[in-house]
């Protein structure tokens, strides 16, 4: 399924910071592996994610370096606290956000439940 942008706009920051709080990735490896979970539900491009990686970077959200690995020279990206932070954030909100979007779409059903 192909969703609206708009839609996953409001949610890239959570995704991107919770794959990152699992461990360190490189930008590919973020992006297969989003597109792996989602069923490929979630296909970023390069285009996409690095812009949002700045953004996080520069908020103090994410630290990036480099790392040789498979002979490859890697820009890797780690979690901050900052960012460690701002992702519990992230997940009260979506956590509010969709239960409020279940309740208005489900309608008097999901009040007696």
């Amino acid at each position: 399924m192909t969703f609206d942008k708009g839609l996953l706009g409001g949610s890239t920051r959570l995704l991107v910071l919770s794959l990152l709080n699992e461990g360190d990735r490189y930008g590919y490896e973020i992006i297969r592996t989003l597109a792996e979970r989602s069923e490929q539900a979630f296909a970023f491009q390069e285009g996409t994610l690095y812009p949002i990686l700045h953004k996080m970077e520069h908020a103090g959200w994410v630290r990036a370096y480099e790392k040789t690995a498979d002979g490859r020279k890697r820009r890797y990206y780690a979690i901050t606290d900052k960012g460690k932070k701002q992702l519990a954030d992230e997940r009260e909100q979506w956590q509010a956000f969709s239960g409020a979007v279940t309740r208005v779409i489900e309608g008097g059903a999901h009040a007696f439940a």
